[in-house]
């Protein structure tokens, strides 16, 4: 993991290989719970270029990659930290409204002067104003949503939470709080056995009802906190799917945390096969730029390729502002794999 790190501290492709990473690691969350998200369906619906209804699957994977987003995204201490513990599994607090509602906003404090002008009841203007407040924040959150943005998840509240979808007598906070206990008593441990130890934990616990996938997502964001991989997020469920299910789930603990050990042995070693990959197939798809003009899309379109597992030519579109025609002439300058075998939805990726 730390060699893994290192390489890309100083790598040349190490943007690229963190976005595909978020995708590969979204894919493997999903497959070890049972379900099957293809790289592809995930990619397109990540860029809104779905080419069917999207499944719930596909919108649990998602969720999981903006979780990793959003981890990059932050401090290294954030995920750990108060706030984006909250954050992460739910319980943060109420959005603040975006800076385009301030038209919403003038038009309650319009509202709330007539209702004063007429006479009403102070509460009932109050009462007004609150409800006011509520669409203003869920015009926000939709706003950001069809923006691409990440949005903090909204938190659950126990007294509304259907018993068809929930387990009523799961307390999360508790489980919560037990799981928090380990982390706080294994903090002389080596990093790699602590890792072990919390992740093994965590589905020993079952903390979260839906979101069992959280917590690799934290483990990882504890090896980046404490230097071992300062520069990336590790894929920890993409190594955890090389190991098979009779020993992550085994009866003795022993076996489960070797288990976790190799997990995260894994996740390293197929970093560092994917780094190299991409390094590889970076210099062979520059030897094709030689005697480009400036203007020249080939290099954008390389950027784009190497973050993600596979583009379509409306990705390609969107991304470099060209024409279908011109998107689909780039993708045969650059000689890309063609990954779909279809005549319609076409997506291309490296070799």
């Amino acid at each position: 993991m730390a060699r893994l790190d290192e390489r890309l501290a100083r790598s040349p492709v190490r943007e690229g290989f963190i976005e595909r990473q978020h995708f590969a690691d979204a894919a493997a969350a999903l497959w070890l719970e049972g379900e099957l998200v293809h790289l592809e369906d995930l990619v397109l619906h990540d860029a809104h270029m779905d080419i069917r209804t999207p499944t719930h699957e596909l919108t649990r994977a998602h969720a999981v990659l903006r979780a990793r987003r959003r981890i990059v995204s932050q401090k290294p201490d954030w995920a750990l930290g108060r706030d984006g513990f909250l954050a992460l599994t739910g319980r943060g607090g109420a959005m603040p409204a975006a800076e385009g509602s301030q038209k919403s906003r003038e038009g309650q404090a319009a509202v709330a002067s007539s209702v004063e002008a007429d006479g009403r009841d102070d509460a009932e203007a109050d009462l007004l104003a609150e409800e006011f407040a509520e669409i203003d924040a869920v015009l926000a959150r939709s706003s950001r949503i069809l923006n691409g943005g990440d949005v903090p998840a909204r938190p659950p509240r126990s007294d509304d939470r259907p018993d068809l979808i929930y387990d009523l007598d799961w307390n999360e906070e508790e489980r919560l709080a037990e799981w928090q206990a380990v982390l706080s008593d294994t903090r002389e441990w080596p990093l790699v056995m602590r890792a072990a130890i919390l992740i093994e934990a965590w589905q020993n616990i079952e903390v979260l009802q839906h979101a069992a996938w959280l917590g690799p997502l934290l483990v990882a964001a504890l090896l980046r906190q404490d230097g071992l991989a300062a520069h990336h997020l590790a894929g920890l469920h993409v190594g955890a799917k090389n190991i098979p299910r009779e020993r992550r789930r085994a009866r003795n603990r022993s076996d489960r945390l070797l288990a976790c050990l190799d997990g995260i042995h894994n996740a390293a070693l197929a970093g560092l096969k994917e780094h190299d990959r991409l390094t590889i197939a970076k210099s062979q798809m520059e030897r094709r730029l030689r005697e480009r003009r400036a203007s020249s899309k080939l290099p954008d379109l390389v950027e784009l390729v190497l973050s993600r597992p596979v583009v379509s030519a409306g990705m390609i579109q969107d991304k470099l502002k060209v024409t279908k025609q011109g998107a689909l002439n780039l993708v045969g300058e650059l000689g890309l794999r063609e990954m779909t075998g279809r005549g319609r939805f076409r997506a291309w990726g490296i070799m």
